[in-house]
């Protein structure tokens, strides 16, 4: 490797990066696999009739693989798998702990559209709201997602110099460096695109729920709180878990490949890196509350599955209020 970014070692204390760190990842992949599992489970049952109910079974997916990939990196950093299982780590899982965590990130940014659509212009009729053209929108995102990411598996093929503190920037080539610094580049600018698409379309959906239940004022404070409490759902899991990394990312990125920073530099963001990043994981545990706020259909299965009683009621007296209202499924699958 040409790069004298990675020349230095730089030791970091391992009492946060093999044991703190592994052991939060392992509360998450429990916590994760459990809650996406039943969240597959019920999505299995729920017909794909609507194009945000397809996008929101995209997430379960991507979620679902992402929970898969903590296995190896708690191994990897706790140090407690062969030092061929970091290699994988760096080649394999890690590339597709991203892939899921960004697909996840841009199906949200596609179901604030198609919400902003279906409430905020209820009168226009497009196919982009029709459930085969999400599916071809769901399968390209995919694509495109593994288009940017694949060549960090291609490229992170340097041989292993040692089989201890092994770092993944160390197996990349010289182009891998430069193809890892601008996939992250594009991967964060995806991020920052869908976070102030989200604002946008939620502002404006806000604005249309509110404007129409001014008529309605028995039940428009029960309605409001109900509008809101869906949208700050999903505003509370990009702040908390992606914002933060996202901060992150471009700084460590850069001390990963340019030379200049020092160990200290180093060692800081490596840290913030890997506990921002934990906030990025730790949506796998939130999405499924989202699912539930988000979809009645979910709620529905969900409880027929389990012998609860649906609390129909409140539905069928937020029905009544949205019936002859142009903005039918407002409150529900907002």
């Amino acid at each position: 490797m040409n790069s004298s970014a990675t020349d230095v070692p730089c030791p970091w204390k391992p009492l946060v990066t093999r044991q703190i760190i592994p052991a939060l990842y392992f509360v998450v992949f429990l916590a994760g696999i459990l809650l996406n599992g039943v969240s597959g489970w019920i999505f299995f049952h729920v017909p794909s009739s609507k194009s945000f109910i397809i996008y929101l079974k995209n997430i379960v997916i991507a979620d679902f693989l992402m929970s898969l990939t903590f296995p190896f990196k708690i191994l990897s950093d706790s140090g407690l798998g062969p030092w061929q299982l970091t290699v994988f780590m760096c080649r394999g899982s890690a590339v597709l702990f991203y892939i899921s965590l960004y697909v996840s990130i841009v199906f949200f940014g596609l179901i604030s559209f198609d919400r902003y659509y279906k409430i905020v212009k209820p009168l226009h009729t497009s196919c982009v709201q029709s459930v085969t053209y999400s599916k071809l929108l769901s399968a390209t995102v995919w694509v495109l997602m593994l288009l940017i990411a694949v060549p960090n598996m291609i490229l992170t093929n340097q041989s292993v110099r040692q089989v201890t503190h092994i770092k993944c920037v160390e197996l990349k080539n010289e182009l891998g460096l430069k193809w890892h610094k601008a996939s992250n580049f594009i991967f964060v600018s995806i991020f920052w695109v869908a976070f102030l698409l989200l604002i946008v379309f939620y502002t404006a959906i806000t604005r249309k729920i509110f404007k129409s239940h001014l008529k309605s004022r028995k039940n428009s404070i029960s309605v409001k709180r109900k509008s809101s409490r869906n949208i700050f759902s999903i505003m509370f899991v990009f702040v908390v878990c992606f914002v933060p990394y996202h901060i992150a990312r471009i700084p460590y990125t850069k001390s990963q490949t340019e030379a200049h920073y020092s160990c200290q530099s180093k060692e800081t963001l490596h840290y913030v890196k890997e506990f921002t990043l934990l906030l990025s994981a730790a949506n796998v545990c939130l999405d499924p509350i989202i699912y539930f706020f988000l979809c009645q259909p979910f709620r529905e299965t969900l409880c027929k599955k389990l012998h609860i009683p649906f609390k129909a009621q409140h539905d069928s007296e937020n029905s009544k209020i949205r019936r002859g209202n142009t903005t039918q499924e407002s409150t529900d699958t907002l």
